[in-house]
């Protein structure tokens, strides 16, 4: 399969003030098989070392973080002869050894030849962990599950990802019933990379189903190996909460949904531990939809997402024929899917600032305002082809934005203040907003 993110990576690799490269990224969202998918295209040979498993070299810098030392270490645990202009080099599971953290300092100042690429799955909790950590020193690449258009790229539709970007609208709508048919498929299967695969090679919803509760096991595993004993219970309590959280009408993170007389410190912790793994998503509320939008938020009032759709269907148990084909009882939770999927396009480009607004004293609320390019745009989501817009129509009347969206099942067209983008779409957003 294809990831967008390796262009980023090839940039980056042809940069004259590259740095070291650490990839963020929840567990089991392809962060591995990205790093050497880019080390065997774009390099003569890579070395690869996965921290957490080999024990050798545990002592690597122990002593010092002399480069040429690690380098000579590296070269007789991999049997190759380390070049810095033609090797790339791959430390997996960074957060295992944290002086390999610090160690990517010396790299950037002694020995800036060298292309290094690292990554970790509970990286975010391990930098809140008393490491020296080298500021300035690195830099940055977020990766997130699959996005829609990764998606039909890995199923053989790379025509309709190719349609979508020539925004050639009248022939996109004349292919509306397929993209349709793909996006609730999605909605199932989601963007974990074991899943798409094994989709894209069998189309059996069962064995992405069982691929998908392994991963949520996993998950649950990481919270009693990884995060500090008291408070695991919390972390699975929020964890447990959130497809209740998500099928209210109004998202809002309640804390007593999770136990009756619950308060925001209890649990601001296991929150926070959540988000540095990347299992869920924060958006809060803004009170007034200004640039930059940081300034007007509410850290009060929230809501939170899982880091992948095909994941919650699976925490909330949906089975194929319900997502594929509609049914009445399933209407709420279906709202809360598709602000989940709208959320996770959105985020996976690392381009827009996502918060909410709510009004302060009444029910008006629009699902995401986001800000990029020097706009902040209200995005309202509909699940289906509802075309009311009232919370939408309320902040325009109030704030009188230079574009409002809708997002919906419903076909492209502009009206006088509102633009409908379809949800098979949403990845245009920033072209026609």
């Amino acid at each position: 399969m294809r990831r967008t993110k390796l262009a980023e990576l090839i940039t980056w690799k042809n940069s004259s003030a590259r740095k070291p490269l650490i990839i963020r990224g929840a567990r089991q969202v392809g962060k591995t098989w990205l790093m050497k998918e880019f080390g065997d295209t774009q390099y003569d040979q890579t070395v690869y070392v996965n921290f957490e498993k080999n024990k050798r070299l545990k002592t690597l810098f122990a002593d010092d973080f002399d480069v040429d030392r690690v380098i000579v270490a590296l070269q007789a645990e991999s049997g190759l002869t380390i070049h810095p202009e033609n090797t790339l080099l791959i430390f997996d599971e960074i957060q295992s050894m944290p002086e390999a953290i610090t160690a990517l300092k010396y790299f950037h100042e002694d020995a800036p030849g060298y292309h290094i690429v690292a990554a970790g799955s509970l990286l975010g909790v391990a930098l809140h962990a008393n490491i020296s950590f080298p500021v300035g020193k690195v830099e940055f690449m977020d990766l997130y599950p699959l996005t829609y258009l990764e998606f039909l790229d890995a199923i053989g539709e790379n025509a309709l990802v190719k349609m979508l970007a020539s925004a050639d609208w009248k022939l996109i709508t004349a292919y509306k019933s397929k993209y349709i048919e793909r996006l609730r498929q999605y909605y199932y299967v989601g963007g974990m990379p074991e899943a798409v695969l094994k989709f894209s090679e069998n189309n059996n919803f069962k064995e992405v189903r069982d691929i998908q509760k392994q991963i949520l096991d996993a998950y649950e595993q990481d919270f009693s190996k990884h995060a500090p004993i008291e408070i695991i219970p919390r972390i699975r309590m929020i964890w447990n909460s959130i497809p209740a959280q998500l099928a209210k009408e109004n998202r809002k993170f309640i804390y007593g949904i999770i136990k009756e007389g619950s308060r925001a410190k209890d649990y601001e912790l296991a929150i926070s531990w959540l988000i540095d793994c990347g299992q869920v998503h924060k958006v809060c509320r803004v009170t007034k939809p200004a640039i930059p939008l940081k300034a007007y938020e509410d850290r009060s009032a929230f809501k939170l997402f899982l880091v992948d759709i095909g994941l919650l269907a699976a925490m909330g148990d949906i089975d194929a024929k319900t997502l594929l084909e509609g049914n009445a009882i399933f209407s709420e939770f279906k709202g809360s899917l598709t602000e989940q999927y709208v959320l996770q396009q959105l985020n996976s480009t690392n381009k827009y600032v996502i918060y909410y607004w709510s009004a302060e004293r009444s029910t008006s609320e629009v699902d995401f305002v986001v800000q990029y390019d020097g706009l902040v745009v209200p995005l309202e989501v509909k699940a289906e082809e509802n075309l009311q817009a009232k919370s939408l129509k309320v902040y325009t009347e109030k704030f009188n934005p230079k574009v409002s969206v809708r997002t919906s099942m419903s076909d492209f067209r502009r009206q006088d203040w509102l633009t409908n983008l379809p949800l098979y779409a949403i990845s245009e957003l920033r072209r026609e907003a």
